[in-house]
């Protein structure tokens, strides 16, 4: 078999894997190279098995509120730690298969090891030293292994890892990351998380249900702090009536260990300190790349900031060698780096009318409970960039399916550009708004406006109602409020 592709992949997760199979379908002779397990962190260890969890959470929410919908359940309920944990296994490994059916399918081969860029167009792949947190099965058969592969392009897609602050890094038994806060043992009784972005709240959710006594530290001044401030205000006063501590503007200065315990030092704004002792700790303060070892340096890809510098189109600072998804600087989410392989592909292969990533279009989501779902401006934002707005806003609580639900605590929030009727963002709290984010991102994608969706009739009885409602209210037609 050939060592010569036209390209060539580093990393198999969401944009990885994907740029190989959109490659593959353009007629390219392709490969991936991978070091620890197909599907990436993702499938393996992020997006997927973190729904599985909270999908428990959720069924455990509902069941302990049998009796809110006329149902008595006899017994005590109660979270199995280990059937919950192997369930989310179990859905992470048949992800995991799944990448590599899809990969047989489409003539990919997958060359197991590092990789590392020698030069353009050429990478040498050593035998992998990645010891994975939980191994995924055995690698895959008919794999290739080490040696020097040569390709017309490279694509670089070796995502992200988690940011350790010092003095306060994970040790995997009392501090955890999410590897560690995805299969536990047993159910600690209290919890501290560091950082209230995606991944941290999303764990204090799943934990606060499952019964921990959960606590939330918070640097900024609102949970979710990309999020628009009404949203994030309106989800905090949920999660605190879910009997969950927050503490914004406050940071964990140290931490002290015991046996089986750690406690706290929380720094708060007006300079006093906290001491807050728990079981475990969550570090969610974020993600960094994985640029190191693989080369950009000695054949000259400019970095900032910890993340390969690109153009709209995946392409580095040097000719055949691209980057993708998280390694390529934020949003660092599965469906942007999935979006911008299919662009970096079409790309390389000359098509027609391919369209640079558009930032501005791209859903942000988090299945904490209740959800929260947006995309676009934030009002802040709108009115720093000195936009002339309207804002609409409607609640679940006058939506009769939401209502009927038992799920009345929710938000649509839209803006609108006033002269021209532009939506500019669109800003949901409130059960399955995560399914409801996209209807207002292909609006946006369309160039719709205001005008449009007043227009467009949807079901009854849906909680969708809300998002016509919210841009109805934003002129002063709202219906059912």
């Amino acid at each position: 078999m050939s060592n010569a592709y036209d390209v060539i992949v580093i990393g198999s997760g969401p944009g990885g894997y994907i740029a190989a199979i959109r490659a593959s379908q353009l007629g390219m002779k392709v490969a991936v190279v991978e070091r620890e397990h197909l599907a990436g962190i993702c499938s393996n260890w992020g997006c997927i098995p973190t729904k599985a969890l909270l999908r428990s959470a959720d069924v455990m929410h509902t069941a302990t509120h049998a009796k809110d919908y006329g149902l008595t359940l006899e017994g005590t309920i109660k979270p199995d730690v280990k059937a919950i944990v192997a369930r989310s296994r179990g859905i992470a490994h048949r992800m995991n298969n799944g990448v590599g059916f899809l990969f047989k399918k489409n003539k990919v081969d997958i060359i197991w090891g590092e990789a590392k860029i020698t030069k353009p167009g050429e990478i040498v792949v050593g035998k992998t030293t990645k010891k994975p947190v939980e191994p995924m099965g055995p690698v895959p058969k008919n794999t290739l292994g080490e040696g020097t592969y040569t390709a017309k392009h490279i694509i670089v897609a070796t995502g992200a890892r988690p940011r350790a602050l010092p003095g306060l890094e994970p040790d995997g038994k009392l501090i955890w990351t999410y590897f560690e806060a995805m299969k536990p043992e047993e159910m600690p009784k209290s919890l501290l998380v560091m950082g209230s972005g995606a991944i941290g709240i999303e764990f204090a959710s799943f934990y606060r249900t499952m019964g921990v006594d959960v606590t939330v530290v918070e640097v900024m001044s609102q949970v979710m702090p990309v999020e628009d401030a009404e949203i994030s205000a309106l989800a905090k006063k949920q999660f605190e009536k879910q009997g969950m501590k927050i503490l914004l503007e406050a940071k964990v200065a140290k931490v002290e260990k015991a046996a089986n315990s750690i406690t706290a030092h929380v720094e708060k704004k007006d300079g006093t300190v906290e001491k807050i002792t728990a079981d475990r700790m969550i570090s969610a303060v974020g993600v960094q790349a994985n640029i190191e070892g693989i080369g950009l340096e000695s054949v000259g890809v400019k970095t900032d900031r910890g993340f390969i510098v690109i153009d709209g189109y995946g392409k580095t600072s040097v000719p055949g060698i691209y980057a993708i998804g998280d390694v390529a600087g934020p949003p660092l989410l599965a469906h942007k780096a999935e979006h911008e392989a299919v662009i970096c592909v079409e790309k390389i292969a000359g098509l027609p009318n391919v369209h640079p990533m558009d930032k501005a279009k791209i859903p942000g989501c988090t299945y904490c409970h209740p959800q929260v779902a947006s995309v676009g401006l934030t009002e802040a934002k709108a009115k720093a960039e000195g936009r002339d707005i309207r804002v609409g806003r409607f609640s679940f609580a006058a939506n009769g399916k939401a209502v009927a639900l038992g799920e009345d605590q929710g938000l649509v929030k839209t803006i609108f550009d006033k002269k021209t009727g532009e939506l500019l963002g669109a800003h949901m709290v409130g059960a399955e708004v995560t399914e409801l984010i996209q209807g207002f991102v292909v609006a946006m994608n369309l160039e719709t406006t205001e005008e449009d969706l007043i227009h467009t009739i949807f079901p009854h009885p849906t909680i969708s109602e809300s998002m016509k409602e919210s841009v109805l209210d934003a002129y002063g037609r709202v219906l059912n409020a």
